[in-house]
């Protein structure tokens, strides 16, 4: 089997990579934008016409595509790009070049915007993204699940896990951390901590796309991928801290991001997943956030390492 994996250098595109390359006579090869290790065609879905990649993508014959690229930072005009033109300009050149490929698009439970406190959300549920980071992947998944290809769109929620980068939540608290190294009085000042997000392990997102490339059959236009709780971002942050045996002080300075504005809750209903794929996490967030911590402190026998992949 032949899979093609976009945003192969990012984040979820590693795990999911390496995950595939577990497959049985599965051959996986990689495309972004920029040149990198396991990057075999340099394809930038923002900016490349649908001419040449169409091209490139029939020069991979691929038997599935994992669409793992996106950005989660920049302006308006950057996540346009990237957000909703990548995920159209990949099907309309899918139609054109693989017509029977199955596409497995990782989308984001922000493009639903705020719920309800205390409740799930389901696949079916409205959406209204809070910002232009939600509304863009919104305008993804739209695309992808209107292109008429054997698609579906993996709204993952927020991944934890090794590896996480500092433009998250997870991977900037651990970076703080490591920084902080064992000074009682150091104080990591962040901002609003209140909000109730559903975590999720890059590992088991990693799963769910091989289960998604290797189901029979089609599938459900659209399925929650998510750890199937909300948690306080300030308990996460507890975690973390003890898990880092962290020995100074917290301090909230009651500013957010502009990704997370207006969104106190975010908890997705994982029944569909399990029905359509077997899939349910495996990794508890204790686990998730052992192994981040793993990965980001120092490698105790190598004092110039960082100890991350």
């Amino acid at each position: 089997m032949r899979i093609l994996v976009l945003g192969r250098t990012g984040y979820l595109g590693r795990h999911v990579a390496g995950h595939l390359r577990g497959l049985p006579g599965a051959r996986v090869s990689g495309a972004g934008r920029t040149p990198g290790h396991g990057v075999a065609l340099r394809i930038d879905l923002g900016r490349d016409p649908v001419g040449r990649v169409a091209e490139l993508i029939a020069s991979a014959a691929p038997d599935a595509v994992v669409n793992c690229a996106g950005a989660t930072g920049g302006d308006a005009v950057t996540l346009a790009e990237v957000n909703a033109r990548g995920p159209a300009v990949l099907a309309a050149a899918l139609r054109e070049a693989a017509p029977a490929a199955r596409l497995v698009h990782l989308g984001s439970a922000a493009e639903y915007g705020p719920g309800a406190p205390g409740t799930r959300v389901t696949e079916s549920a409205a959406t209204c993204p809070a910002g232009p980071y939600g509304a863009t992947k919104l305008a993804g998944t739209v695309a992808v699940t209107g292109s008429g290809l054997d698609a579906v769109v993996l709204r993952v929620g927020n991944p934890v896990g090794p590896g996480a980068p500092v433009t998250g939540l997870p991977g900037r608290i651990a970076s703080l951390l490591r920084a902080a190294g064992p000074d009682a009085g150091a104080v990591l000042r962040l901002g609003d901590l209140s909000a109730y997000r559903d975590f999720v392990d890059v590992r088991d997102v990693a799963r769910a796309a091989e289960l998604a490339v290797t189901a029979a059959g089609p599938l459900p236009p659209v399925l929650n991928i998510g750890g199937g709780e909300a948690v306080q971002v300030r308990e996460l942050v507890r975690r973390l801290a003890d898990t880092a045996r962290f020995a100074g002080w917290i301090e909230e300075d009651g500013g957010g991001s502009d990704r997370s504005a207006d969104v106190s809750w975010q908890c997705s209903d994982i029944t569909a997943a399990d029905a359509a794929l077997g899939w349910r996490p495996k990794h508890t967030l204790d686990e998730s956030l052992a192994a981040l911590w793993a990965a980001a402190r120092p490698d105790p026998h190598d004092p110039g390492g960082d100890g991350a992949p």
